[in-house]
């Protein structure tokens, strides 16, 4: 079972930054594709942003140009820069992980919060 290490959330104001990470462990089986997706409160599950271990990207159209993902495969880990935060960023953010043989695994999440 692939376990994650999640950090960087938290409350900013409009127009700051924060640094997401997530690393995973507990299984040897290499992560294909890591990302996040986030989830406000009474809102469906959207992909954030991500990225293959080739270095491929993926982001959503509400956060290109304001949020970088990138990871580091022998850490197993995966960053996300956000930049230029605003209010409607807010949600929890769930860490996750598709490996070679296709199998999802989601991190516990954590709250980003923006104030305006």
């Amino acid at each position: 079972q692939v376990q994650f290490v999640e950090s960087g959330g938290g409350l900013v104001q409009a127009g700051g930054s924060l640094r997401l990470s997530c690393t995973a462990s507990g299984s040897t089986v290499s992560k294909r594709v890591m990302g996040w997706y986030r989830q406000a409160p009474g809102k469906q599950r959207e992909l954030v942003a991500t990225i293959t271990s080739g270095g491929s990207t993926n982001y959503a159209d509400s956060v290109k140009g304001r949020f970088t993902i990138s990871r580091d495969n022998a850490k197993n880990t995966a960053y996300l820069q956000m930049n230029s935060l605003k209010p409607e960023d807010t949600a929890v953010y769930y860490c996750n992980a598709v490996n070679l043989f296709g199998k999802t695994d989601w991190g516990q999440g954590t709250q980003i919060t923006v104030s305006s």
